[in-house]
């Protein structure tokens, strides 16, 4: 799927790697019209977010190419349209792959996992919890890939908004052996494509709490351009 690559990767696709390194990813289905979408909502079920798929859009947000909890039929096929146009107006002869149908996450902390491919020491895995604490505070962790099992349980630990994982203020604790895996997973990905990624993120992972897993909402792959490639042969 990466092979050839010269554009960031999509959101749908990114996931796709993900789960084939047995990440948990949302629900999903990828739309070309508004008729697909509506038929995508239906199996998923209601609130469902939407987001445009372009390879020429990064940030979905910024472009207004998203709307999330839609509750109906009558809102996706409003907001179908919508989000399409704005993609449209952000950036004039865009490629539009599709829309991105998706479930809602209602409940869990959002983490943020990713991979920096340095040119001379390789690639290397972070971690931190989401808002606040990874774009205010800098409240994040790092290690050179491979990362074990045990690392990445200090990569957890160390991180100042650790106590929220762990169940602060009466709130239940996260599912941190599923993200310890998740953490292991995105190592092991990071080690095998390497020669062909330059940047992974991983935007929210929601972590759930114990016994229930993680799954990721987000997600983006960079691949490396021509001069990376150059300087690392």
């Amino acid at each position: 799927m990466l092979k050839g690559m010269n554009a960031d990767v999509s959101e749908h696709n990114a996931k796709r790697v993900l789960a084939e390194y047995g990440i948990p990813v949302t629900r999903e289905a990828l739309a070309k019209s508004r008729d697909e979408a509506l038929e995508a909502a239906r199996a998923i079920g209601y609130p469902v977010a939407i987001k445009v798929q372009s390879p020429d859009i990064s940030h979905k947000t910024e472009a207004r190419a998203l709307r999330l909890d839609i509750a109906s039929g009558d809102e996706l096929a409003s907001a179908y349209e919508e989000v399409l146009a704005n993609a449209r107006a952000y950036k004039k002869g865009a490629r539009i792959d599709g829309v991105l149908v998706q479930e809602m996450m209602t409940d869990g902390i959002e983490a943020i996992l990713g991979v920096t491919n340095d040119p001379l020491f390789g690639p290397a895995v972070m971690f931190g919890l989401g808002g606040i604490f990874a774009e205010v505070l800098k409240d994040v962790s790092f290690r050179l890939a491979p990362v074990t099992a045990s690392v990445a349980r200090e990569m957890v630990e160390e991180i100042s908004g650790y106590p929220v994982l762990a169940g602060a203020r009466g709130r239940p604790r996260a599912d941190v052996d599923a993200l310890v895996g998740a953490i292991t997973r995105v190592s092991a990905l990071a080690i095998d494509l390497k020669d062909c990624i330059s940047e992974l993120d991983v935007n929210p992972l929601f972590v759930f709490p114990a016994g229930r897993g993680v799954k990721a909402a987000d997600a983006l792959i960079r691949p490396k351009t021509v001069e990376e490639k150059i300087r690392q042969d």
